[in-house]
């Protein structure tokens, strides 16, 4: 985890004054309708910048200055708070981690004996105030002191019952904030509406949790993180929400029928010692990108009501809490151009080519814009404003323009109404755009792809001996290479007998290369090497892959009804290719693929499933191999983790059984030392793995 990001740099008391009502203006509109013209990375640089400069000129300090106040003070409410709904202070790392819990040791004399872990939510601060088991009233953060009232939006909040399953009078306190699939909802109904689209999740919440009078309705998700008494409460229950820990009202909560993060992949847990909040930490950051809600870190707190009371509160924060920040996945900046391109199979993608932004550790220039239809759902224009989200290794990919940022300059993106690469016509049928002649349009690359190391590898086959071949009309696909004659590659230019018959011997070897390979070098689209591997072991031959169906893909693990159905057409379209591949004596079956052994599992039903010395570990292999690894492709080492009946992964998480880590192992290395995953050296893994080494 690194340490505190760079802050905004303010040179004189004018930049100062400047820096705080910008501040000021993109709090208010954020907390306003949720449109801030500033990404929350930035906000925080500006922030800590006029904490900065108001350190050494405290006469300087305006009283507008948006330190020492809850976030989404700018924002006036009307509806008094019981008790304040303050922020949180905020560490950036293990080091800044470990000060704060020692000072708060320090301030009370002794250890703290357990710690609550959470994931910080982004979303929207609330309050839920409920009278004998109703929900009645929704209040925002607002100053802290008092909030606005949102009760309209009762009904259209999950997680938020409304009635709890016991009829008891209590405030809950949580976030409110869209998952992925309610932001992608709100955003096709927006664009129905008004052909624009919401920036990212999180202002959708804010905004939509503020609008009274919009004709279409969005779905939000609430996730509770406290408790307190009201007028009203029971005695019995108001005493337990004073003394027990913080874990234990959270059980209460979620037993009331609220939703909590403990419905997450990342529930709250309870640690002792730094080293297990770390831990925890290190968790739920490799989590982050597969989840289906938004976190910007974690939220460390003191279990103990007793050492909550004692540590107290600042003006804006409580003592007993602190909010690990996570580096940001999501920024804003400039879409320059989109540029056009064509797969191997034909497929024209676009590519949004930005004004490069540090996002996620990287700097990033480039971002998926999946297809046309795509951009047209988003509404996006050149010179827009977007926002750009990164999680993990996920590829950079545009969100949306962030619209009330447009100034009029902004052009349409211009569709191509010809092949980009050459000049035919294109396929506009369906949503991903193709060139008609597919393959044949990108036959070097193709072939390219089907002899490489990781599929065929075919040695001494080059893009200029390809391009060679397919201007003497030799061949038109990668399976031709398979019928070429001795003759016709001796008259190729630079071609003696010895080149010559070295290139016919390795054409020959890649006859014998197992089906995964084989099946890679089709370039089926929506499968890559890892997929190829698991649908050859599952199936153990090209046979019984063509006669599987729909359904029976399906069976295969990372396969859904949609992958599927592209899976199945595609085989289709590529019978011909494979015709042509059999004929020439391709191998097409998978050593050890399609063994199973019949396993009884705790429900005394049957299953069956491969097994291996790896037998249902998840493996993920990083930095330079050493030993008798050496000389392989970390393709072929992941072919490796597969044959012996684990799955290889790309990266670290709770989830992973096994690192191996060679020289340079980096990042993933230190992530998994934090999570206590199993690391071994090169050297060792291929003992683990001995009896499947090549020879």
């Amino acid at each position: 985890m690194s340490e505190a990001p760079p802050i905004t740099q303010l040179a004189d008391q004018a930049a100062y004054a400047a820096a705080v009502q910008l501040a000021v203006d993109a709090a208010a509109a954020y907390y306003g309708d949720g449109e801030s013209t500033l990404d929350d990375d930035a906000y925080d640089r500006l922030v800590r910048g006029i904490e900065a400069y108001e350190a050494e000129h405290p006469e300087d300090v305006l009283p507008d200055s948006p330190t020492g106040k809850v976030a989404g003070g700018a924002v006036v409410g009307d509806v008094p708070h019981t008790v304040p709904m303050l922020s949180l202070d905020n560490v950036f790392g293990a080091e800044q981690l470990a000060d704060w819990v020692a000072g708060l040791e320090r301030r009370l004399g002794r250890g703290v004996e357990s710690w609550s872990v959470e994931p910080k939510l982004d979303g929207l601060a609330v309050s839920a105030r409920y009278r004998r088991g109703r929900l009645v009233q929704l209040v925002t953060r607002g100053d802290g002191t008092a909030g606005e009232d949102v009760s309209h939006a009762i009904g259209t909040v999950l997680g938020l019952p409304g009635r709890l399953a016991e009829p008891v009078t209590v405030e809950m306190r949580g976030e409110v904030m869209m998952t992925a699939a309610q932001f992608e909802e709100a955003c096709a109904k927006r664009q129905g509406h008004d052909g624009t689209t919401f920036a990212n999740p999180r202002s959708a919440a804010a905004g939509t949790l503020r609008a009274k009078d919009r004709p279409y309705v969005c779905e939000l998700t609430f996730f509770g993180y406290g408790a307190l008494p009201l007028d009203g409460t029971p005695d019995e229950l108001a005493g337990r929400l004073r003394e027990l820990p913080h874990s234990q009202i959270m059980e209460l909560v979620a037993k009331l029928g609220v939703r909590t993060a403990a419905a997450t992949p990342v529930p709250g847990i309870v640690a002792t010692g730094v080293e297990a909040i770390q831990a925890r930490v290190g968790e739920i950051a490799a989590a982050r990108a597969t989840l289906d809600i938004g976190i910007d870190g974690i939220v460390i707190k003191a279990d103990s009501a007793a050492d909550q009371a004692e540590a107290g509160f600042s003006s804006r924060a409580p003592r007993w809490a602190i909010a690990y920040k996570l580096p940001p996945v999501e920024k804003i900046t400039t879409l320059l151009s989109v540029e056009w391109g064509v797969g191997r199979t034909g497929i024209i993608a676009p590519r949004a080519v930005l004004e490069p932004v540090e996002l996620d550790g990287s700097t990033v220039t480039y971002a998926t814009l999946h297809n046309p239809a795509d951009i047209t759902r988003r509404g996006l224009m050149l010179g827009d404003k977007v926002s750009v989200y990164k999680a993990g290794d996920v590829i950079p990919r545009v969100e949306a323009p962030v619209v009330h940022l447009r100034t009029g300059d902004e052009k349409p993106i211009v569709y191509p109404d010809k092949c980009p690469a050459c000049g035919g016509e294109i396929d506009t049928s369906q949503e991903r755009w193709r060139c008609v002649q597919g393959r044949a349009c990108q036959a070097l690359p193709s072939i390219s792809y089907a002899v490489g190391r990781d599929q065929l590898d075919i040695e001494g086959l080059g893009d200029n001996r390809i391009v060679q071949m397919l201007a003497a009309g030799f061949i038109t696909d990668f399976a031709d290479l398979f019928t070429l004659t001795r003759e016709q590659v001796l008259s190729l230019e630079r071609m003696g007998e010895v080149s010559t018959d070295n290139l016919l011997a390795a054409i020959e070897q890649a006859k014998g290369r197992p089906l995964s390979r084989v099946f890679a070098a089709l370039g089926v689209r929506g499968t890559g090497r890892s997929m190829s591997r698991r649908i050859a072991r599952h199936f153990g031959t090209m046979e019984e892959i063509r006669a599987a169906g729909s359904d029976g893909v399906q069976e295969v693990e990372g396969v859904g009804p949609e992958k599927a159905t592209l899976l199945v057409a595609e085989l289709a379209e590529l019978s011909d290719l494979i015709d042509k591949l059999v004929a020439a004596g391709v191998n097409m079956t998978e050593p050890g693929g399609a063994q199973r052994v019949v396993v009884t599992q705790e429900e005394g039903e049957e299953s069956d499933r491969a097994v291996g010395p790896l037998d249902g570990m998840s493996v993920v292999v990083t930095g330079a191999m050493s030993g008798p690894l050496e000389q392989l492709s970390r393709n072929e080492v992941n072919e490796l983790v597969e044959r012996a009946g684990g799955k290889s992964s790309s990266g670290v998480s709770a989830r992973t059984s096994l690192l191996v880590a060679g020289e340079k192992a980096g990042s993933k290395r230190t992530k998994a030392e934090q999570l206590g995953v199993r690391i071994v050296t090169p050297e060792e893994f291929a003992e683990m793995v001995h009896d499947l080494l090549p020879d």
